[in-house]
């Protein structure tokens, strides 16, 4: 099978997933939403946040860990990839102790002592907090196995265990309506127990279908030492993430309480399922762009960042545009009555997946050749300032919102940061990578808008129908004009090629 089919091949069972995962989910978050309240919901975000915030050292590591395994399989090292698994085993299980130890200590005391939580949600929310770590548990010795599916690129067992989790979860939104004792305490140990089934079941898939998941203990002081600095030297990076996610979440709670961290966490529902357009593709192009580098094949590689940037934004625009516009009419639909700000929430967040759609594919080849350390110090520094900037933009009185803007005007600046510093390490044109990735998304995101928009403006009434016609009329604009200017010419001849070709064979 070819690369390129291949990548297609996955794509397609990944947004099958995606498509049934992202309506279930919506769904359950509903059902959640109206059986614990604005209160309950916002404090399982941000406890379970907090715990969150520990887990800075396993992104890196995760990073670290797909890398060297889709690097190996790339050498086509069966050998290399088992020592590599069993290594980023034993290092994950150690850094789940850390993380324990930390969230016991330094945790529960951010806990009682800077946290916004209602006096009589105290013990519950403890409760959850502890049920939090153990979940947090079982997801980080996890990591290994995730890795080693998605490097053999078998994203059909992927699509269907999101697919099943996602009906777990529906199911447990159900079962907590009739509670034996408090309903969020419930909610949280329901959703542990899920973990703990998917988890069981990764193991037993990867153990049976890949002979490199065998467990061993290898003595590879050398392997230890070089994922531990690789994963050290992307440390920044994954804090700079949390900066931006569960630190302006924790901000966000000490200055307006749980109900703002409701809204919040609804913004970041619809975040998550939307962003799941972009990933699934960069999920299936991921290991194509590490395999490409591994055989040499530069040019090639930053031929495909360029064009899975693009495609990752136009698939991102496709869902996000009528978003944009029946912002309002789309939550009330969802939710029914919903939390103030999460409305100006949900369009600035969905302005930050935009923006970072665009990283995913260069943020790769960083990662593919190694070189992670320089461009992590200085894009990472310029994340975290979000952090720092939020803050004081709260002190002086600035209102929820300010997060969100300096969250997104961080990500930009860090854009353009990281743009630069690939140079150093790969020979490419900035000036064709600008105009052809941001120049390319910009011109098709100022174009494509403008029908919808005036669709949107011309039909004053909020219902189903202009729901639907906004939703039709902005795709049928997004295809036009990325059609007629989104894509490079190569990509374009081959495409009207093989439409010509269908054409003629349906004849």
């Amino acid at each position: 099978m070819t690369d390129n089919r291949r990548i297609a091949k996955n794509t397609a069972f990944l947004y099958v997933r995606m498509l049934l995962v992202m309506g279930t989910t919506l769904y359950t978050s509903r059902v959640v939403l109206r059986v614990l309240g604005e209160v309950d919901y916002g404090l399982y975000n941000v406890v379970g946040g907090l715990v969150t915030m520990f887990t800075f050292l396993n992104g890196s590591l995760g990073t670290a860990t797909s890398r060297y395994i889709t690097f190996e399989l790339g050498k086509k090292n069966s050998d290399g990839v088992n020592r590599v698994f069993n290594v980023a085993l034993v290092i994950h299980v150690m850094l789940a102790l850390l993380i324990i130890a930390l969230a016991e200590t330094v945790g529960l005391w951010f806990f009682y002592e800077k946290m916004t939580i209602p006096v009589n949600r105290m013990d519950a929310a403890f409760w959850v907090y502890q049920i939090s770590i153990v979940t947090c548990f079982f997801s980080l010795t996890q990591v290994p196995y995730n890795a080693m599916i998605i490097a053999h690129e078998d994203m059909r067992v992927y699509a269907w265990v999101g697919i099943a989790e996602a009906a777990f979860k529906l199911a447990v939104a159900f079962v907590i309506m009739a509670s034996p004792f408090d309903v969020l305490v419930y909610y949280a140990l329901l959703l542990c127990a899920v973990q703990v089934i998917i988890m069981l079941f990764y193991r037993f898939y990867c153990n049976r279908h890949f002979k490199e998941s065998r467990i061993r203990l290898y003595r590879d002081k050398a392997l230890y030492k070089e994922m531990f600095s690789f994963g050290g030297a992307d440390l920044i990076g994954n804090l700079s993430v949390l900066a931006q996610g569960q630190g302006l979440n924790l901000l966000l709670n000490m200055f307006f309480g749980p109900a703002v961290n409701a809204a919040r966490g609804i913004a970041y529902q619809v975040q998550g399922a939307v962003t799941q357009f972009g990933n699934n593709f960069m999920t299936a192009v991921k290991p194509q762009i590490i395999k490409s580098y591994a055989e040499g094949d530069v040019e090639g590689m930053m031929r495909l960042v360029k064009d899975s940037s693009c495609f990752s934004f136009y698939l991102m625009w496709l869902i996000c545009l009528p978003i944009f516009l029946e912002t309002d009419y789309i939550l009330r639909l969802w939710l029914g009555d919903y939390p103030d700000h999460s409305v100006s929430f949900l369009r600035l967040v969905l302005v930050l997946c935009l923006i970072q759609t665009l990283k995913t594919p260069r943020s790769t080849v960083f990662h593919a050749t190694g070189h992670i350390k320089f461009v992590n110090m200085t894009v990472g520094t310029v994340l975290c300032l979000a952090l720092p900037l939020a803050y004081l933009g709260l002190k002086l009185g600035f209102s929820p919102e300010s997060v969100f803007v300096t969250a997104n005007a961080t990500m930009i600046l860090s854009e353009l940061v990281s743009v630069f510093v690939l140079k150093k390490y790969v020979s490419y044109s900035i000036h064709r990578y600008l105009l052809s990735v941001y120049g390319r998304c910009l011109l098709v995101a100022c174009l494509s808008m403008l029908v919808p928009m005036l669709v949107y403006d011309k039909w004053m009434d909020a219902t189903f129908g202009r729901l639907v016609v906004t939703c039709l009329v902005s795709s049928a604009s997004i295809g036009v004009v990325v059609l007629t200017v989104g894509l490079r010419s190569g990509i374009k001849d081959r495409l009207y090629c093989e439409l010509r070709r269908r054409l003629n064979i349906a004849r």
